[in-house]
């Protein structure tokens, strides 16, 4: 059993450079996408990543929040998938936060200009894999 899943995690999350998020479509099928690490992290329950407007994703998590994300270690060959909702933002705000210039490269409108939108994790639960066993945990309270 983890002492501190918090911790155990969140170095195993920092560690990657790419990450997963599923999604439900519009006939209830899972779909899974690479993507790079979150572009912030707090805790290990909520996760944020820039992405493009018109991608496919951001129409499954309209229609439907819920989601999972999942974060792999090949070295050690252990993971953990978390399950919660994912929002789609649009603000201001949030997107003037995490914007970072290296980003003209995917988005040529800029942050304010073109496709480039937030999409926001909050996680429920999890599995963390390790050592051959699984282990589920709760998220927050």
């Amino acid at each position: 059993m983890m002492r501190n899943p918090a911790e155990t995690i969140g170095n195993l999350i920092d560690k990657q450079g790419v990450s997963f998020i599923g999604s439900v479509d519009e006939n209830g099928f899972p779909n899974t996408k690479a993507m790079l690490a979150p572009c912030k992290r707090e805790g290990i329950q909520t996760f944020y990543w820039h992405t493009n407007s018109p991608s496919m994703r951001i129409k499954h998590y309209r229609n439907n929040q819920k989601a999972c994300i999942y974060f792999y270690d090949k070295r050690f060959f252990r993971g953990v998938m978390l399950k919660g909702t994912m929002e789609v933002l649009d603000d201001k705000k949030i997107k003037k936060e995490l914007w970072k210039d290296e980003y003209t490269q995917y988005y040529t409108g800029g942050r304010d200009g073109g496709d480039f939108i937030i999409l926001k994790f909050t996680a429920e639960n999890g599995r963390y894999y390790s050592n051959f066993k699984s282990e589920d945990f709760k998220i927050g309270g």
